[in-house]
C-alpha cells in the first residue's frame, strides 16, 4: 500500500521469496477482508504486467484494537496451550514471549482480568510421567482406571498412541485390549499406571478418534431421552450430539438424544435446573424429580 506499482521481482527479493511463492501469497489476499466476504468486503490485488496494486484495503491500515474481553480470551487460551502435556518438553520461549507482548499491548485491564483465571489442565500427577514414558518408548501401559458411570475401577492394558486435550480435559488415546477398540482415558481418572516391557503394537486399522466435536459419542444402543429446555438451556443441543431438536416457540426446544447411562442424564437434568426438564422415559423423569426434591430438602435443612 505504501509502494503502489512495486515490481513482483523487487518485492520477492525484499522478503526473500521466489516470485512463485510471492504470487501464491498474493492470491490469498483475495480471500482477506471484513466479515461478510462479499467482493466489496475483500481486498483487491492485481499484478498485471509485474506491478503489484492493492485496493479496498484501508481497514488493515489501522492498528488492530482488541477489547478487554477479546484480549483476555486470547491470554487465557495461550496459557492453556502452554499447559498442554504435548508442549511441556518443547524447547524455546515462543509462547511466554507472545503472552508478554499481548499483555503489554492490551494494557493493564486485560492482563488483570485474565490473571484472575487459573488455567489447570487436569492430569493425575503420577500418571502423566508414565504415560509420556510409554509414548516416547512405544511401550504398552497397564492402567487402573476409574469408570464413574459404573463406580468401579477396571484394569486395562493399553497401547498408547497420543495425548489429546478435549473439553478442557487431558486424555490418553490408545488401543484398549479390554474393549478391543480405540478408547480415550481421562488422566485424572487413572489411579495407577505402569509401563510394561512389551512393545506397543496397536492393530493396523486403529484410527485416531475425532474429538473436534467433543469426547462423547452416543451409541445406537444407548437409551433415547427427550428433554424440553428453555432459551437458557438451548446450549444442550449445541454441546451434545442430538438425534432431533424441535422448536417449540419462545426460544424453547424439545431435544432427543441418546444417554450413555441414567446417572449422566440425572446430572444433566439437575444442572439444567429450571431451564429444562426430562420428558421421557417416564421412569427417568421420576428419578430426576425425586433427586431434585432430596437436594432441595437438604438445602432447606441447612438453611
Amino acid at each position: 500500500m505504501s509502494h503502489p506499482g512495486a515490481q513482483v521481482g523487487e518485492v520477492a527479493e525484499v522478503f526473500g521469496l521466489s516470485e512463485k511463492q510471492l504470487i501464491d501469497d498474493l492470491q490469498l489476499v483475495w480471500m482477506c477482508g471484513l466479515p461478510g466476504h462479499t467482493p466489496g468486503d475483500l481486498i483487491d490485488v492485481s499484478w498485471d504486467g509485474g506491478e503489484i496494486l492493492i485496493d479496498n484495503a484501508e481497514t488493515i491500515a489501522r492498528p488492530l484494537r482488541l477489547g478487554i474481553d477479546e484480549a483476555s480470551a486470547l491470554l487465557v487460551a495461550l496459557r492453556m496451550l502452554a499447559a498442554m502435556p504435548e508442549l511441556a518438553e518443547v524447547p524455546g520461549d515462543a509462547l511466554p514471549r507472545v503472552v508478554a507482548k499481548l499483555e503489554r499491548a492490551a494494557g493493564e485491564g486485560a492482563a488483570s482480568v485474565s490473571s484472575q483465571v487459573a488455567v489447570d489442565v487436569d492430569a493425575a500427577p503420577d500418571a502423566l510421567p508414565r504415560v509420556r514414558e510409554a509414548l516416547t518408548g512405544r511401550r504398552r501401559l497397564s492402567l487402573r482406571y476409574y469408570v464413574p458411570g459404573r463406580d468401579e475401577v477396571t484394569p486395562r492394558e493399553v497401547d498408547p498412541m497420543r495425548l489429546v486435550v478435549a473439553d478442557g480435559r487431558t486424555y490418553l488415546e490408545g488401543w484398549c485390549y479390554r474393549a478391543e477398540a480405540m478408547r480415550l482415558f481421562r488422566l485424572d481418572r487413572v489411579l495407577g499406571a505402569d509401563v510394561l516391557d512389551v512393545p506397543a503394537d496397536p492393530p493396523a486399522g486403529a484410527e485416531p478418534i475425532d474429538v473436534a466435536q467433543g469426547v462423547f459419542r452416543p451409541s445406537p444402543t444407548d437409551e433415547l431421552v427427550e428433554l424440553e429446555v428453555t432459551a437458557a438451556g438451548r446450549w444442550v443441543a449445541e454441546y451434545y450430539p442430538c438425534e432431533r431438536a424441535e422448536e417449540l416457540g419462545e426460544g424453547r426446544l424439545r431435544i432427543t438424544l441418546r444417554a450413555r447411562d441414567e446417572d449422566w442424564v440425572l446430572k444433566l437434568a439437575l444442572r439444567l435446573g429450571d431451564t429444562g426438564r426430562v420428558v421421557s422415559p417416564p421412569a427417568m423423569a421420576e428419578r430426576v424429580r425425586e433427586e431434585a426434591e432430596r437436594a432441595l430438602a437438604r438445602y432447606a435443612h441447612r438453611s
